[in-house]
């Protein structure tokens, strides 16, 4: 989702959506806590379903065990209860997996963070954009001032698409074409300047263009040897096909919007979020990605450091941070905790760590609250993560 003052509807859409095992960081250990109340974790997420969430499944972990839970029905042409591994769109978390891969390139000397991304793609971003000027580490921070490519759907959403989502289905835009549409908009600001952070999708799809042209291979190669296969994410890829392999929680909107009928919008072309936000999980897959990259066994510690030197995103979106492809946020913790969220159409995604890595969370629901605002379900959503770290 982009998470900025310029947020609305489809600009909104991405969040808020990659080995050698080193010492784990060391992270202040946070306070101690009551054991999670598996039981009020189960009414929390059957809140959200009878407030107006289609589904939703969720893992969360604590220094007592694991505890899965789902509530709705996982299709509504049916009356199935979601699976607790069922798998989802996980929108902007993606960009953890895309900055893990290209923090670990970095660790390989294979690119320099403070490089000028015009070193390994030459010409992509002109001069008008600061194409000489904007580094590896301001792409991953944000701090690039490139502008992002949503803010052009959005305006064919709300316009010729008129507000119907499924024309996603019939997009298509290669990688570059995206980069290209960001550039008929002017730049936020010059990179790195004081003081300034703008969340740019754009961002993400340059460098997956870098990780290709450095290392020879496709973005979702990468990510597929670097992360998925280490950890055995089984239910996790980068489908470069409009469908969900397996069993998964469906994916609605209400169209026309606000107040219409639930339309499953599921199934579309991954491309139009490649980058930022193509990948698509499950809740168990997404807890143990975090406590790896968290616990040191994707990065180096010093590279590990330098992703969780979170800066404030702004007063607009207090208790929020961002580092290099990791949010922090002291909005359901005294002590931050680190993850991300994701956003795209029919599904929103939560997922987060406290400090030391003794409480985890993934939430996934099977409708995007910032498509179709439901403010009662997102009060819901926040008191459920606020549980399932905190212990109350």
């Amino acid at each position: 989702m982009k998470p900025s003052r310029r947020t609305t509807a489809l600009a909104a859409l991405l969040a808020a959506g990659v080995l050698a095992s080193t010492a784990a960081p060391a992270l202040a250990a946070p306070a101690a806590h009551r054991p999670v109340d598996r039981t009020a974790l189960q009414r929390a997420l059957d809140r959200l379903a009878a407030d107006g969430v289609p589904g939703a499944v969720a893992e969360v972990r604590d220094e007592h065990g694991v505890w899965n839970g789902s509530a709705g029905r996982e299709d509504l042409r049916g009356k199935q209860r979601p699976a607790v591994d069922d798998r989802f769109r996980a929108g902007s978390v993606t960009k953890s997996l895309v900055a893990t891969v290209v923090l670990q390139l970095v660790a390989e000397k294979k690119v320099g963070l403070d490089d000028r991304v015009d070193r390994y793609l030459p010409g992509l971003i002109p001069a008008d954009h600061y194409g000489r000027q904007i580094t590896v580490r301001q792409l991953l921070h944000h701090t690039s001032g490139l502008p992002d490519f949503l803010d052009i759907l959005k305006s064919r959403l709300m316009g010729e698409w008129h507000g119907d989502y499924n024309k996603l289905r019939t997009e298509h835009y290669t990688h570059r074409q995206l980069v290209s549409m960001a550039l008929t908009l002017p730049s936020e600001f010059k990179p790195g300047e004081k003081g300034k952070w703008e969340y740019s999708n754009t961002n993400y799809v340059v460098l997956g263009l870098l990780v290709e042209r450095v290392t020879g291979h496709s973005l979702s190669q990468q990510v597929d040897q670097r992360i998925i296969r280490p950890l055995h994410l089984k239910n996790t890829s980068m489908p470069t096909t409009s469908r969900i392999n397996g069993r998964h929680l469906h994916g609605y909107q209400r169209f026309p919007r606000p107040t219409g009928p639930f339309a499953d919008i599921t199934e579309y072309d991954p491309n139009v979020f490649w980058g930022p936000g193509n990948v698509v999980s499950n809740a168990h897959d997404l807890n143990t990605f975090y406590r790896a990259l968290l616990g040191g066994r994707l990065l180096p510690a010093k590279l590990g450091k330098e992703m969780r030197n979170v800066t404030p995103d702004g007063a607009d979106r207090p208790g929020r941070y961002y580092g290099l492809g990791l949010e922090g946020t002291t909005e359901y913790t005294q002590a931050k905790a680190y993850g991300h969220t994701g956003s795209v159409p029919g599904y929103l995604t939560y997922s987060f760590v406290t400090e030391g890595g003794k409480r985890q969370v993934t939430l996934a629901l099977g409708s995007n609250l910032d498509l179709n605002p439901n403010q009662k379900a997102a009060d819901d959503a926040k008191a459920f993560i606020k549980a399932a770290l905190n212990g109350k």
